[in-house]
């Protein structure tokens, strides 16, 4: 099984001249990216295969970009285009109004514009980028770091290119091996008391609540609102970790299937305004895609399941009612009289959950 793997690094180390040079080359590539949306926003099909020379010439008399990048320029400006049309796809009045717009914060491109080559500075390398037009050759200075050499030591880096003015992605591709057959198989409850809660017992992420609230009481937009937020998304990523070391072996994780909560409890109001915050505060989404991240790396098997009635149905007789969920620790069945930890009781219901799934 391979897996693709992202890492930045910063562009810091440029000069005001080589960071001015980039600004400007940005913001021609915007220019003409929008040029070619609004040429091919009527047209109902679209194929990045048939980018031959006279459409890539159209802006040819408005732009100094080589033809190399006014080709990359048409191909993003068909990926928006395409991206836009399936994200609005059901509903073609918000598809007229919602046209794409490139801002001019990045360029993404291949080995015909851009190279990473060896340097005998003090910097690791350079990126050279050429073929831009105008005469314009760039070597953007990079320092690699202890992610980049990680990834690069466990795999291939691909000639695929993310430039911004603040920084360059590079893309990795990992062999990590075929999926574990077998091992260990835990249900997870995520939730904001405990970031992380198995069916086993095992309780991780205790802190994520005093974050979030922490978070929450920030003037918005404020240094500190950013340094707090960068910190919860450390936080989460250490507990990610950690779930791997106490379990040895793992062959399977269940989790519930957590979508669209901000969305749908903003639009039916179903809870109020500090809730919401709050639960935007969390960014489970985040949380969950950290944790499958680690199963691709270290081949353990990722199902989520529907959520639905988890934290109200008793695990030892099955019987479901809000009831049962005295507290938010306390579990207690009005019927069989089991009693639980709250997020104990849900992670066994998730595993049960996940297991009927998979042998279904």
């Amino acid at each position: 099984m391979k897996i693709i793997r992202a890492v930045k690094c910063s562009t810091k180390f440029a000069t005001v001249k080589k960071k001015n040079t980039l600004d400007l080359v940005l913001k021609e590539y915007s220019s003409v990216v929008n040029f070619f949306i609004e040429f091919f926003w009527s047209k109902e099909k679209l194929d990045k295969g048939k980018l031959l020379k006279p459409i890539v010439d159209l802006p040819k008399n408005i732009t100094w970009l080589s033809a190399r990048l006014r080709k990359v320029a048409a191909r993003e400006a068909i990926d928006m285009i395409l991206a836009v049309r399936y994200r609005w796809k059901s509903d073609k009045d918000k598809l007229k109004v919602n046209k794409p717009l490139h801002r001019g914060q990045r360029i993404t491109c291949s080995s015909t514009i851009a190279e990473l080559q060896d340097s005998n500075s003090s910097f690791d390398c350079f990126l050279h980028l050429q073929s831009i037009g105008n005469k314009i050759k760039l070597d953007i200075p990079i320092k690699k770091h202890k992610q980049f050499n990680y990834w690069e030591s466990k795999g291939k880096r691909l000639n695929s290119y993310i430039i911004t003015k603040d920084y360059i992605q590079f893309v990795f591709e990992i062999d990590v091996g075929p999926k574990k057959e077998y091992g260990k198989v835990i249900g997870i409850d995520t939730g904001i008391k405990g970031l992380a809660t198995t069916n086993e017992g095992q309780r991780i992420g205790d802190k994520v609540e005093d974050i979030i609230n922490s978070i929450g009481r920030c003037e918005h937009g404020s240094k500190r609102q950013k340094r707090l937020r960068n910190y919860l998304r450390h936080y989460i990523d250490t507990c990610a970790k950690q779930i791997f070391k106490e379990n040895i072996n793992l062959q399977r994780i269940i989790v519930e299937r957590l979508k669209n909560m901000n969305f749908k409890t903003k639009v039916k109001r179903k809870l109020n305004r500090g809730l919401r915050k709050t639960i935007g505060n969390w960014n489970y989404s985040y949380w969950l895609s950290r944790l499958e991240r680690n199963c691709e790396e270290n081949r353990v098997r990722f199902t989520s399941v529907n959520p639905s009635y988890t934290s109200q149905i008793c695990n030892s007789c099955g019987h479901s009612d809000r009831n049962n969920r005295l507290s938010q620790d306390k579990f207690s069945c009005i019927k069989c009289n089991h009693t639980d930890h709250a997020d104990i009781n849900a992670a066994k219901n998730i595993l049960n959950r996940g297991f009927s799934l998979i042998y279904r």
